[in-house]
């Protein structure tokens, strides 16, 4: 109670020092949305950085071939439509008309095969996709064919998925660039141009709307489907760490809405001097899953009888307790859920096989560290302070794995730092890493597909790098599965060998509420936040 009465007091007493810092960065218009992201995108490659900053970034930028609505259905985006032929080997997709990119130049079908090239090569479900793929050409300007070698009956989830790294088309001089090299500019197709000469790494972001964005001419705006109408001449995106400040300025109406306020100030806004101008509410409703990355390639957790004793020691509920809190908003009294296992609970890929390894048990979880000999090993953990559901949930775990047993040292940095380290697959004593916190949507675990933090293919896998071939082989299945009964089954197998090789330890979910000023009207649920539709009421 403390500590929220004196956040409290700090973001009315920062209210007028935050007032400049907040004004001299924008315009007086109206017509500018002003948002302050859960983190600095750093890097704005969207297919080399999974970061959902990066992803959010993009879909201002870019578009996509295919759009998802709230049920998780493909529908066309970019393109007009598309035929299947020779018994699902044969795809040709026929882009809509007037599709330009911001630097004047036409979307052609060879950018279209440049840029899924480059995604195929670093998304998990492209990786699929991408070894079936026999050629991909280009018909004309507006159609291409991609020709197969093995059916693939999920290629428009492939194309519309919102899960990182999702497949943004972007031109082919840039699409050509090495899938493992991180491209400087932005420049796509999307409702919004990126702003170049006004970024600022580490403070500031600015899209402004792209007048010869032409909005598809029908349907009903959903999630990242339907027509996408910008109302905004101007969004500018704040990195701002400070909650105080934050809160101060969305208060004063500095800020139009802050992605997401820490559970700390929820009463601030609920029943503050300013909750009849504040909305506080879920727009992501797939929750956020959490969990522990373990380093596979380095000691002491290349040693699965070690990842399992982390799993006797967990206790979801106090790491979502440390991230959100108990304070629940109206609909969701609690914001915390846990019996986390490894597919979102909502999905049709959960199941509850394995969940019995969770048994919240320090003195068990001892007992196996020193069977496996590890007691006293050294542990180095990334910790991004300025993300605080990731910087609550590591130091929840620093003092967990420091009462198991583990010699623990802790490097606080920023996000953008953590991210840069956890690629090195260097040894602890030449900066390796032992493990980090981090936090997926949980759309991001609804199937194999999307899943990228369960997947077992060694060195191309995603930081952790763990060599789990029985897990490939079950998603390899599910990908193959005939009928919703055998994808179960390949998920549930998954989930079983998952809590034996424990590619990482999951530590629950919540559900992060988003606040902005009451006069937004349109926003659109579902996952990523989205800049279309919005208005000014």
């Amino acid at each position: 109670m403390l500590r929220r009465d004196l956040l409290a007091g700090a973001a009315a007493g920062t209210a007028a020092a935050a007032l400049p810092r907040f004004a001299i960065a924008q315009p007086a218009a109206a017509r500018t949305l002003r948002y302050v992201p859960h983190a600095n995108p750093g890097n704005i490659d969207p297919f080399t950085n999974t970061a959902f900053v990066a992803r959010d970034h993009a879909f201002l930028v870019y578009d996509q071939l295919y759009g998802m609505d709230e049920q998780f259905r493909p529908q066309p985006q970019m393109v007009q439509g598309h035929v299947v032929e020779n018994n699902g080997l044969l795809w040709r997709f026929t882009l809509r008309e007037n599709l330009r990119f911001h630097d004047g130049s036409a979307v052609r079908g060879r950018d279209c095969i440049a840029s899924i090239r480059r995604w195929g090569r670093r998304d998990a479900f492209g990786q699929v996709l991408m070894a079936r793929v026999a050629d991909m050409t280009e018909e004309s300007d507006r159609v291409f064919t991609i020709r197969l070698n093995r059916p693939f009956p999920k290629m428009l989830e492939a194309f519309s998925k919102v899960t990182t790294s999702c497949l943004f088309v972007m031109p082919e001089r840039l699409a050509n660039v090495d899938p493992f090299t991180n491209i400087t500019e932005a420049v796509g197709s999307g409702p919004f141009r990126f702003v170049q000469n006004e970024w600022v790494p580490g403070s500031r972001l600015a899209y402004a709307r792209n007048p010869d964005y032409v909005p598809l001419s029908s349907g009903t705006p959903s999630m990242t489907a339907g027509p996408k109408v910008v109302h905004f001449d101007r969004v500018e995106w704040i990195i701002q760490s400070d909650q105080a400040t934050a809160a101060a300025a969305l208060q004063s109406g500095e800020i139009d809405w802050w992605e997401q306020p820490t559970a700390d100030l929820f009463p601030l806004f609920l029943r503050g001097a300013n909750a009849r101008n504040i909305t506080v509410d879920i727009i992501n409703n797939s929750g956020l899953i959490g969990i522990f990355r373990p380093n596979h390639v380095t000691a002491p957790f290349n040693n699965p009888a070690v990842r399992r004793a982390v799993l006797t020691a967990i206790n979801q509920i106090d790491f979502m307790t440390a991230v959100i809190g108990t304070t629940g908003i109206e609909g969701r009294p609690d914001l915390r859920r846990e019996g986390i296992g490894y597919f979102a609970p909502d999905s049709p890929s959960a199941s509850r096989v394995g969940l019995d390894r969770l048994r919240k048990s320090i003195d068990a979880a001892r007992a196996e560290l020193q069977a496996a000999g590890a007691m006293g090993q050294r542990l180095v953990l990334l910790n991004a302070t300025d993300l605080a559901s990731i910087n609550a949930a590591t130091l929840v775990g620093a003092d967990l794995f420091r009462r198991m047993g583990f010699n623990v040292e802790l490097v606080s940095t920023d996000w953008g730092t953590v991210v840069a380290r956890r690629a090195s697959r260097n040894p602890l004593e030449q900066g390796g890493w032992s493990g980090f916190f981090t936090f997926w949507s949980g759309v991001d675990h609804w199937n194999p597909a999307s899943h990228a933090s369960i997947r077992g293919h060694g060195e191309n896998a995603w930081p952790g790098w763990p060599t789990i071939p029985t897990i490939e082989a079950q998603r390899d299945a599910w990908f193959d599965a005939p009928n919703d009964a055998a994808a179960l089954a390949a998920t549930t197998e998954m989930q079983r060998i998952a809590f034996e090789e424990v590619p990482y330890v999951p530590t629950g979910m919540y559900y992060q509420p988003t606040a902005y000023r009451r006069n937004l009207t349109g926003m659109l649920k579902g996952q990523p936040p989205l800049f279309w539709n919005i208005r000014r009421a």
